[in-house]
C-alpha cells in the first residue's frame, strides 16, 4: 500500500466524468487500499479515484469519529437510487481544495447501490455526514466539485487561492 498524491483544484482531471469499473480485479483492489491509506493520511473522510488521478468510478469513505472503531467503505460504480426530500446543510471541505470550507445543501438521506471489493452488488442507506460524503464523492466521479454549488464569485475566489497554493507547493 502507498499514499498517493492528491490532485489540487484546478486540475483538468477533477472535471472529467469517470469510466465504470469493468471488473473488480487485483488492480482495483490495490487502488482502493492505496486510496484508503491516502484518505486516512490526509486526513479526510472521503476520497474519489479522480482525486488521485484515476478516472474510474470508485471512492472510499469513513465518517466515523476518532473515538469510534474505523469503518472503511469502498464503493465501486456507485449510483444514488433514492434521496430524501429533507435537506441538510454541511460545511463541506475537500482534500483537493485544502483548507476551504463552505456550506452546501444536499439531501439528508441517500440510498446508494454499488459493488464492494469482492464485486458483490450492495445497497446501503446513508444519513447525516455519511449521506453528504457519499453524494460529495459521487459528484467527483461526475466531474463536479462542492464549489460548483457556490456562487460564481465564491468559486472564483477559491480557485484563485488554489492556484496560489499550487504555485507555492511547486516552489517547495
Amino acid at each position: 500500500m502507498s499514499v498517493k498524491e492528491i490532485l489540487i483544484h484546478p486540475d483538468p482531471l477533477l472535471k472529467k466524468v469517470c469510466a465504470a469499473v469493468e471488473a473488480v480485479d487485483a488492480d482495483v483492489q490495490a487502488l482502493a487500499r492505496d486510496m484508503l491509506e491516502t484518505m486516512y493520511d490526509a486526513p479526510g473522510v472521503g476520497l474519489a479515484a479522480p482525486q488521485v488521478g484515476a478516472l474510474r468510478r470508485l471512492f472510499v469513505m469513513d465518517c466515523t469519529s476518532k473515538e469510534e472503531e474505523p469503518e472503511p467503505l469502498v464503493l465501486i460504480n456507485p449510483a444514488v437510487v433514492w434521496t430524501s426530500d429533507e435537506k441538510n446543510v454541511y460545511n463541506e471541505g475537500c482534500l483537493s481544495i485544502p483548507e476551504m470550507y463552505e456550506d452546501v445543501e444536499r439531501p439528508a438521506r441517500a440510498v446508494v447501490q454499488f459493488l464492494d471489493l469482492q464485486g458483490a452488488q450492495q445497497e446501503r442507506e446513508f444519513d447525516g455526514l455519511w449521506a453528504t460524503c457519499a453524494q460529495h464523492e459521487i459528484d467527483h466521479l461526475n466531474g463536479k466539485l462542492f464549489i460548483d454549488y457556490l456562487s460564481g464569485l465564491k468559486r472564483s475566489m477559491i480557485t484563485k487561492k488554489m492556484l496560489k497554493l499550487k504555485k507555492e507547493r511547486a516552489r517547495e
